[in-house]
């Protein structure tokens, strides 16, 4: 099972505020116990919203709202995504996040990635078939 773990937002992500070279070291550390284990699947820290945009629909046509936007309790600052066996491994792992992040008040949620068994019948071989081709292009670019 994958998951992705949701580093949260806060007003120094949001400010623009660079991690220190101590947290820096430590969420690598993290990354590396993550990939020894054989579990780390991928990762990114995420620009401000400021310097992002949505897209919102509504009766199907589009509108572009540039950031920052407000409510940074529903700003993702990162995300982590692991493969492992169970919720509560992701879990276990999701405590092991660096203290040292947003002066040990930082928030990390965890969300299970659907995989292509979970779609059932809708998820017809024709359609199978083409995620796999497209997966397979993701892979050699």
């Amino acid at each position: 099972m994958r998951f992705m773990l949701i580093r949260k937002a806060d007003a120094d992500t949001e400010a623009g505020v660079l991690p220190t070279e101590e947290q820096l070291a430590a969420m690598g550390a993290y990354n590396q116990k993550l990939a020894d284990a054989g579990v780390l699947r991928g990762g990114e820290g995420l620009h401000p919203s400021a310097r992002g945009a949505r897209v919102k629909f509504s009766g199907g046509e589009p509108t572009v709202l540039d950031g920052p936007f407000a409510e940074t309790k529903e700003l993702i600052a990162g995300y982590t995504i692991i493969e492992v066996a169970s919720h509560e491994e992701a879990v276990e792992w999701a405590r092991q996040w660096p203290s040292i992040d947003a002066g040990g008040e930082v928030e990390i949620e965890i969300r299970r990635i659907f995989e292509a068994d979970d779609f059932g019948e809708e998820f017809t071989p024709q359609l199978r078939e083409q995620e796999d081709k497209l997966r397979a292009q993701l892979a050699q670019e």
